[in-house]
């Protein structure tokens, strides 16, 4: 069973109505209680960082989703700003990450490559895969999805980076670090790309 983690931030509906459409079993989980017995987990988040990181911690299931993942190795996707939340911390905000990918999330507006681009990147773009990941399974070489954000994860370790888009730089859209994941894009906008992607992270 899909968990999507329902801590005030993101459109949880559109997640529900995708996984229903594409056959897979999910529900959402709004306290600590309600995580058990997830098979997968689904960190969505939009808005500012600060601000997802406050409501994360607010909801009480912050300590149970750690223990999840990094004792029980239970698969997570974090999806944009719920991506941008497995880093180490935002220069959008203060507050630290949860850590779970080491990295820093950037503003493409303090890089000289992407400053002068409109804001925020919004749209589609192609993606760069640039590992074997299971997360791609049936997937055409550079397969297209829908992007709205400011900010991109930039990942420590190069070996975590699963695919790559470019806006004025190559920037990092989705990280895989064994059992945790995480994507900039917008599956739940991104018609048959995003369903794919979410059916194989449901297969994994």
């Amino acid at each position: 069973m899909i968990m999507i983690v329902d801590y005030g931030v993101g459109n949880i509906q559109a997640f529900m109505t995708l996984f229903k459409r594409i056959g897979v079993v999910a529900t959402r989980a709004r306290a600590p209680e309600d995580l058990e017995g997830a098979k997968r987990l689904i960190l969505p988040g939009v808005g500012h960082f600060d601000t997802a990181m406050t409501l994360l911690d607010r909801s009480g299931m912050r300590p149970r989703l750690e223990q999840m993942v990094l004792e029980e190795q239970v698969p997570v996707m974090g999806i944009c700003v719920g991506m941008q939340m497995l880093a180490s911390g935002s220069d959008e905000g203060e507050l630290p990450g949860l850590n779970w990918i080491p990295g820093r999330v950037r503003a493409f507006a303090n890089t000289p490559a992407s400053q002068n681009l409109p804001m925020p990147h919004m749209g589609w773009n192609d993606l760069k895969i640039r590992s074997g990941n299971k997360l791609f399974n049936s997937f055409e070489p550079e397969p297209c999805f829908y992007f709205l954000h400011s900010y991109y994860f930039d990942a420590d370790d190069k070996n975590d980076v699963a695919a790559t888009a470019e806006y004025g730089l190559e920037f990092d859209c989705i990280v895989s670090r064994g059992h945790i994941h995480g994507v900039q894009c917008h599956p739940e906008k991104s018609h048959h790309f995003g369903a794919q992607l979410l059916k194989n992270f449901a297969e994994l």
